[in-house]
């Protein structure tokens, strides 16, 4: 009895796809896996966006295998990965839960209110400035600069963001991307504000968690 598992490449399982398919496929579900999405618009993403449009029977039937839900925006040029369980979510320190609920406020006011395209630019000093008026109470638990690095280069591992530091929070440039609304499903305003309202009691309670984030954080899980 042979027990030999056939190989992908004589006659196994995606034996329907050229080598040079196989390894797109693969490329496009590791990057999905490890940053949450496809930006066919950013450098170096934009051939591996256009073989996964053309291939997306392939591409949603693999990662459906992974729970993972793809959102195609064909006219933004990106697909978006959305967990469906609990295996791939973020577990966030408070600060940086309060960073990304800072950027979704300010990326939806900026496109409800004054009309602007994604994605939106802000500075880290205007985030500062959103953070400590909104989480007042939560003062202490606000990053300092170098946490909130940390913070963004996760936010920009995942795709959900891209910024540039030059020293200084005033030249610090942030471009919020849309992939943002829906790492945090918030359908309103109203909802954000009843989101943002649970966290206020952890004032009291220095070091608690925060309840998970959608996403996956490979340098935050506490949780």
């Amino acid at each position: 009895m042979n027990n030999q598992e056939p190989a992908i490449g004589s006659g196994g399982l995606l034996s329907r796809l050229q080598p040079h398919d196989r390894e797109r496929l693969g490329e496009a579900l590791r990057r999905l896996m490890a940053h949450g999405s496809i930006l066919g618009t950013e450098p170096g993403q934009t051939d591996l966006y256009h073989w996964s449009y053309q291939n997306r029977p392939w591409v949603d039937e693999l990662a459906g295998l992974l729970e993972l839900k793809l959102h195609w925006e064909h006219q933004d040029r990106t697909v978006q990965a959305v967990p469906e369980s609990a295996t791939f979510l973020l577990r966030l320190k408070l600060d940086a839960t309060l960073v990304l609920l800072a950027l979704w406020y300010e990326f939806d006011t900026a496109i409800r209110d004054r009309g602007e395209t994604p994605p939106v630019r802000i500075t880290a000093q205007q985030l500062n400035d959103s953070l400590a008026a909104k989480f007042e109470p939560l003062k202490k638990f606000q990053p300092t600069p170098t946490r909130l690095r940390e913070i963004l280069t996760m936010a920009q591992r995942k795709n959900l963001l891209t910024f540039s530091s030059d020293g200084s929070p005033e030249r610090t440039a942030i471009e919020i991307f849309p992939t943002l609304k829906r790492v945090i499903p918030f359908q309103s305003i109203d909802e954000w504000n009843k989101n943002a309202e649970r966290y206020l009691p952890v004032a009291k309670e220095a070091g608690a968690d925060p309840a998970p984030v959608d996403g996956d954080d490979e340098g935050d899980k506490d949780a």
